[in-house]
């Protein structure tokens, strides 16, 4: 079973494989992220130019069931183009995205390469036990673990495919591993407290490859109930960009 099926144009039915850590009832926003992508690559697409950029603002909770995907061309050039994207659900508006495309050109690459992929899989724990998402993806740990707080280095693939019946795109896994970036370097006990994102930037010099993405993740949590992740992203030829997250801190028994 894939993550969504597709009922019609820009409509798709979440399956288990979306839900997300704090509620069964609500996906993850890593598979939203990647659907939001799928949709992206079928609006006006040119030869030349690739996605550089994919900021997404949540404004509430995604539930697991049917969706629709809105996109649409805010400005279009030879060198950017921009779009934008809406995820709805029972006539709600719950996520709101845009994107810029940049041409291509010939320069220099600087990029790091990537950390070691370790040879097996990691240690089983609530990332990739306790909810649809984490058991539709696998996890291997070079710095850091799921067991314990602070900054972690991780790479994961995907065990089931985006969509049913289509192949899922080098650029579609990493916007589904993109936001797990707080997921795998908490800073606070993920059963004391809440730490849900309220966006995702994604930021790409270069378009990613294969189907294993690394994320070199650190949590900050400051004193007002507000937290900042920052992610390096990898793939297996080295470093492709960054991912940026903007967090709502809060007790659970607050919430």
């Amino acid at each position: 079973m894939a993550m969504y099926v597709p009922l019609s144009e820009g409509r798709y039915r979440a399956t288990e494989h979306t839900q997300g850590p704090w509620d069964p009832r609500t996906q993850h926003l890593g598979p939203v992220t990647a659907l939001i992508a799928h949709e992206l690559a079928r609006t006006a697409p040119r030869p030349g130019l690739d996605l550089a950029r994919l900021a997404v603002d949540v404004f509430g909770p995604v539930p697991v069931g049917e969706l629709e995907v809105r996109t649409e061309v805010v400005r279009d050039g030879k060198r950017v183009q921009c779009l934008a994207a809406s995820v709805s659900s029972g006539g709600r508006e719950h996520v709101r995205a845009t994107a810029w495309r940049i041409r291509e050109a010939g320069t220099p690459g600087t990029s790091s390469p990537p950390p070691p992929l370790p040879p097996s899989e990691s240690e089983p724990s609530w990332l990739t036990t306790g909810f649809g998402y984490g058991r539709a993806t696998e996890w291997r740990f070079t710095r850091g673990s799921a067991a314990e707080t602070g900054p972690a280095t991780a790479w994961g693939r995907s065990r089931v495919p985006l969509v049913s019946d289509e192949e899922t795109t080098p650029l579609e896994r990493l916007a589904m591993f993109a936001d797990s970036g707080n997921g795998i370097s908490y800073a606070l006990d993920f059963d004391t407290h809440l730490f849900v994102n309220v966006d995702l930037v994604i930021s790409l010099f270069r378009a990613p490859e294969g189907e294993w993405i690394c994320m070199d993740a650190e949590t900050v949590v400051g004193p007002s109930g507000r937290g900042l992740v920052r992610s390096t992203l990898y793939d297996s030829a080295g470093e492709v960009g960054a991912a940026s997250q903007t967090l709502f801190v809060a007790p659970r028994e607050a919430s």
